[in-house]
């Protein structure tokens, strides 16, 4: 059996959540620096798209044995590796902007070495929440994930957006450097709990066989499958999407570091707000019904942003979208945390994130090519669609963009609206026992 949740597993929970807050700060801001510089440099969508696609590739590789390795060895090393990889990186970036040496390619290198270390980090500390909390808190601490990650993005945009014309790439660099000391400082201070392994020789034994487990597992489950199915066909348009939210602002506002800044503040305000209602209700009982509301809400909110031309529609559009994200990504992740035992979550987690970057790399990898080649030019002056959704959406590079963007929203509020249709998924909760229930009935 794991390690039972305690006092100090609380405190200790707190203080690395804390330590990666910070941290989440400063790569939040020197990914807003690098998507402007990158926008300055070519005006090409897909510059920015494949930042994103080269940052998931590897980690799709490296994925299938990375849930292995989870739940095999030391899950406090592994996220501490993740931090001294970035931190590495970083300061190789640095020397290059010093020796003007700095290229668009060298972020797609970096980019795919820290998103191959960051699967394990993200993996490590994923695969330890239940093992460091009382169950009842789950739905709680996931919500306080989704606190941490859009609480960066009220301060960190709006200070990048400012500091990048007063300390350029430099001085938000050096700031990165020093959040990521703060966040391995916060790791070497606690415990984290191992799980027990389930036999003797399992840390070097079927690490082969193992490595097909995750899949095996969700496969003989068919609602959780289902559930899989589901997030893999709303993540992938919003994916398709998210890619695009910087280039159609910047094309839009003239370049406007602070329109963008903006908007990333109004998406931190609304998920923090999100996560605090979420934190103090606690969420639906059902919690499906909390993934499958958040995908109508997030789809909803994303078609009139899309629609939109202006701050005043996009700001609040913003604040509401940002705001369903803690409801959708909280309550599915609780999901798995009750159903999953604790000793085999690497795995299966892998096998789930393994899934889910494919979805994301396919929707980096298309999302450019498709906003620069197919919808910009039918919605530029004298384009094939501007008779028709020209009054709509305008002409120009943004109006395209903007196109394929309400395409991917209707598609994300397609796929909440007939989750709730599909019986297999919808009674997820009740179809599949918790693991402590499955333990019970083994003694």
């Amino acid at each position: 059996m794991p390690q039972k949740p305690n006092s100090a597993s609380m405190r200790n929970f707190m203080i690395v959540w804390v330590g990666q807050l910070v941290s989440t700060i400063g790569s939040s801001m020197t990914s807003f620096a690098i998507e402007i510089w990158a926008w300055e440099i070519t005006g090409k969508a897909t510059t920015i798209a494949l930042v994103g696609f080269f940052s998931l590739l590897p980690s799709i590789i490296i994925t299938p044995i990375s849930g292995v390795i989870v739940d095999r060895f030391n899950r406090k090393l592994l996220m501490m590796v993740g931090d001294t990889v970035a931190v590495f990186t970083t300061i190789i970036i640095l020397l290059l902007y010093l020796t003007n040496h700095l290229q668009i390619w060298h972020f797609y290198l970096t980019g795919a070495i820290v998103g191959t270390f960051n699967q394990f980090q993200s993996l490590a500390y994923s695969s330890s929440v239940s093992l460091m909390i009382p169950k009842k808190h789950y739905t709680r601490a996931s919500s306080l994930e989704f606190m941490s990650s859009y609480g960066s993005n009220i301060i960190a945009p709006a200070l990048a957006g400012y500091l990048y014309t007063v300390i350029g790439f430099l001085g938000i660099w050096l700031i990165d450097i020093f959040t990521f000391t703060i966040a391995i400082s916060s790791l070497l201070l606690v415990s984290i709990p191992q799980p027990l392994p389930t036999t003797a020789n399992e840390k070097v034994a079927h690490i082969g066989r193992d490595l097909g487990f995750g899949w095996r597992y969700i496969n003989t489950q068919k609602s959780l499958l289902a559930l899989l199915v589901v997030n893999l066909l709303f993540w992938l348009p919003h994916d398709i999407g998210n890619s695009l939210y910087s280039p159609m602002i910047l094309s839009r506002t003239n370049n406007s570091t602070l329109v963008l800044g903006s908007l990333a503040s109004a998406a931190g305000f609304g998920g923090v707000m999100g996560a605090i209602i979420l934190s103090t209700w606690g969420g639906f009982k059902r919690k499906i019904k909390g993934v499958l509301l958040g995908m109508i809400g997030a789809g909803l909110s994303k078609i009139f942003f899309g629609l939109g031309r202006t701050p005043w529609v996009w700001i609040p559009a913003q604040f509401c979208s940002s705001f369903n994200f803690p409801l959708n990504g909280s309550s599915d992740t609780a999901i798995w945390l009750a159903k999953v035992p604790p000793n085999v979550q690497g795995r299966v987690f892998a096998a789930r994130s393994l899934l889910l970057q494919i979805a994301s790399a396919v929707g980096y990898l298309i999302a450019g090519p498709l906003a620069d080649q197919v919808f910009t030019p039918a919605l530029q002056s004298g384009g094939i669609l501007v008779g028709m959704l020209g009054g709509l959406l305008g002409t120009g590079t943004g109006a395209g963009i903007a196109l394929l963007y309400v395409i991917c929203a209707v598609w994300m509020l397609l796929v909440g609206l007939v989750g709730f249709s599909v019986r297999l998924l919808r009674d997820v909760e009740t179809i599949v026992p918790d693991y402590d229930a499955e333990y019970s009935q083994l003694k």
